[in-house]
């Protein structure tokens, strides 16, 4: 092949790329900006903020009867039995490994709700997302709440077309009055 075919094919290789190049379409959207002006989003958080509190309160029940315990142990010890000192020992003690149980369980259960009650709400922005991307004709999205991005060359912000398309226009982030 001569150098002036070569030269042509590496040319035509470029050209080739550039155009390629040149009808990527790129987006990017701030997603948890998004969820916070979500309705379900302030459902979701005020449910969790309910179920946190409930548990919250059975910990502080649970921790009072502790305190009573063991302030009874404190002032009542001198004047048991070894026996009755150290039933009541280990009395005070299995609450104490009851309450820290419970605590492991409450934190566990916690994160268990958190993610059944915003799982919902992230696939349903998604979806939007993902929407507006197909509808826009858009090669990649790209989420600036993650704070990773350090560079994008210019971008569309599809925030108003999500937020149209999910019928969030006018609405203030979740938790703002």
């Amino acid at each position: 092949m001569s150098i002036l075919k070569k030269v042509a094919l590496i040319v035509l290789a470029v050209m080739l790329g550039n155009t390629a190049f040149a009808q990527i379409k790129l987006g990017h959207i701030n997603s948890s900006e998004l969820v916070g002006l979500m309705p379900e989003t302030k459902k979701a958080d005020d449910s969790l903020r309910k179920y946190t509190e409930e548990l919250n309160v059975q910990l502080q029940a649970m921790l009072g009867e502790l305190q009573t315990k063991y302030g009874d142990f404190q002032s009542k010890q001198a004047s048991w039995s070894e026996a009755i000192r150290e039933y009541r020992a280990k009395e005070v003690q299995d609450l104490q490994t009851n309450i820290d149980n419970f605590q492991q369980r409450a934190q566990q259960d916690i994160a268990k709700r958190k993610e059944e009650l915003y799982s919902p709400v992230f696939e349903k922005a998604e979806a939007a997302i993902k929407e507006v991307a197909k509808e826009g004709k858009y090669s990649y999205i790209f989420d600036t709440s993650a704070g990773a991005l350090l560079y994008q060359q210019d971008s569309d912000d599809i925030m108003e077309a999500v937020k149209k398309k999910m019928n969030l226009t006018g609405a203030k982030p979740a938790g703002k009055n």
